[in-house]
């Protein structure tokens, strides 16, 4: 008896039916766009993280950098003028540790024996300048008194650059390198980029002559798998391409971390060191467990860099997260209540109804079930009319991709350890692709949404329904 009055009210009732599900509908609908769309500027932000700092990684462990003034890390240039005018040419190039002071190699035994700790993983990283020339009058030095200063304080100078005058014409050739482990090549910096030609390097290439270059960097040099690179006199072959999987690679080269040390006079040092925690929910113990026994080293997590995150993938996520889920819970207030409003309103249209049905022996209880039956029906009529509503959003915003820019860097966050191979102080900013994805977890909430609008809708018009008397029956209804 019960779904049988259910459909044919249902049926006869359908044009106001469908304006609260309807009403429901939009609600839902809005819902799911604004959690898929947040769950897409998720995404985003976890791609540009990913690129800072390489697949797997939670936090970092660094050392901050030496102060603007230190002379430490400034670079010398020695060359022999020619005192008959003729000139020649001449080279000079000097490997320094770039943007974090070094760290001791037991550092990574020490951070990995902690607890909360699954792996970590040590990397060096390096900046190269090389200066080539001729010098026909007197005698040139780099990096003293007023002369020209490459990479002080960490600073990156240009790629490239010709500085002419005073009897000297040469180049500057200035390049990034990474002395990373290749006995652990799940983690780090170069499980950010994907190798696209050649190989990576094997385990036991711990300190083999061997390099991977970045994909911008090999065709900027015209570099292949099989080509070779020369790094302070010694020749590198290079056994595979990497290409970065958004935004900037980690470093230009990657080389085995033995070999980089070597190359900077920095046996058993590491400037950064990768770790990646038993689980996520333990990062910031870890956190916490790190900088109390390892005095002296900066921990940064991934949050920790997230803060430093702007652009328009920031504002459009701090919309979705506080602006989109108010108007959310806003209008599903409002359809809530417009609902409840319009079955108590239908309630009252069919007094003579339910008076008449209390007069053949229905109880309150029966008629209020009723009542609730078909505002819950409405319910998932309005839910399954906002599932596919919000679907067909999540899908046109995926459709259309808009582009937002994430803009990293200007902030200790990034120069205390995950900017990684050199993402100091300088900002830069990456391209992203704003995705929609829908979850079960979504529809499963819109479901829930929906039954509960229902339910909303069903307590009020049950309320106006349970009030009703036998004697209602003989009321004239306009």
């Amino acid at each position: 008896m019960f779904f049988t009055y259910l459909r044919r009210e249902l049926r006869r009732r359908r044009k106001a039916a469908l304006v609260v599900a309807s009403g429901l509908a939009l609600g839902i609908a809005l819902v799911i766009v604004v959690s898929s769309v947040s769950a897409g500027m998720g995404r985003a932000q976890d791609k540009v993280l990913q690129s800072l700092y390489g697949l797997g990684t939670d936090m970092t462990v660094t050392k901050a950098a030496a102060p603007a003034g230190s002379d430490a890390q400034r670079p010398r240039f020695r060359f022999d003028a020619q005192d008959d005018g003729s000139g020649g040419e001449q080279s000079s190039d000097r490997v320094m540790v770039r943007g974090f002071q070094t760290l001791a190699g037991s550092t990574v035994g020490q951070v990995d024996a902690q607890s909360g700790v699954a792996d970590a993983v040590g990397g060096l990283s390096l900046q190269v300048v090389k200066v080539s020339g001729a010098f026909t009058r007197g005698r040139l030095e780099q990096g003293e008194g007023g002369g020209q200063d490459f990479g002080r304080g960490g600073a990156q100078p240009s790629p490239q650059g010709r500085v002419e005058g005073g009897g000297a014409d040469f180049d500057v050739n200035n390049y990034s390198v990474y002395g990373t482990d290749v006995t652990k090549p799940a983690l780090g910096p170069l499980t950010s980029s994907k190798i696209t030609s050649g190989r990576t390097f094997t385990t036991s290439e711990t300190n083999a002559k061997v390099a991977v270059a970045d994909a911008a960097y090999a065709k900027e040099k015209k570099l292949k798998a099989g080509s070779t690179v020369t790094v302070r006199s010694t020749t590198f072959k290079v056994v595979g391409i990497a290409t970065a999987d958004s935004g900037d690679a980690a470093a230009n080269l990657y080389i085995p971390l033995k070999r980089a040390q070597t190359l900077a006079d920095a046996k058993d040092k590491v400037t950064t060191i990768y770790v990646k925690a038993t689980d996520s929910q333990r990062i910031d113990s870890v956190k916490s467990e790190i900088g109390k026994n390892i005095p002296g080293t900066t921990v940064t997590t991934s949050a920790d860099l997230a803060d430093t995150v702007s652009g328009s993938l920031s504002t459009a996520s701090s919309l979705a997260a506080s602006v989109g889920t108010w108007l959310s819970i806003v209008v599903l207030a409002a359809a809530f209540l417009v609902a409840g409003l319009l079955t108590s309103s239908a309630v009252s249209r069919r007094v003579r109804e339910f008076g008449t049905l209390k007069a053949l022996g229905w109880k309150s209880g029966r008629v209020t079930r009723q009542v609730v039956g078909e505002a819950v029906v409405n319910g998932l009529v309005g839910g399954a009319l906002g599932i596919a509503l919000g679907l067909a959003g999540a899908y046109a915003v995926t459709a259309v991709s808009p582009t937002l820019q994430a803009q990293v860097g200007g902030g200790e966050g990034v120069r205390g350890g995950f900017g990684g191979p050199g993402r100091e102080a300088a900002g830069r900013t990456l391209d992203v692709a704003l995705t929609a994805p829908v979850s079960p977890t979504t529809i499963a909430l819109a479901v829930a949404l929906a039954v509960t609008g229902g339910l909303v809708a069903g307590a009020f018009g049950g309320w106006r329904a349970s009030g009703l008397r036998p004697a209602d029956a003989l009321r004239r209804v306009e």
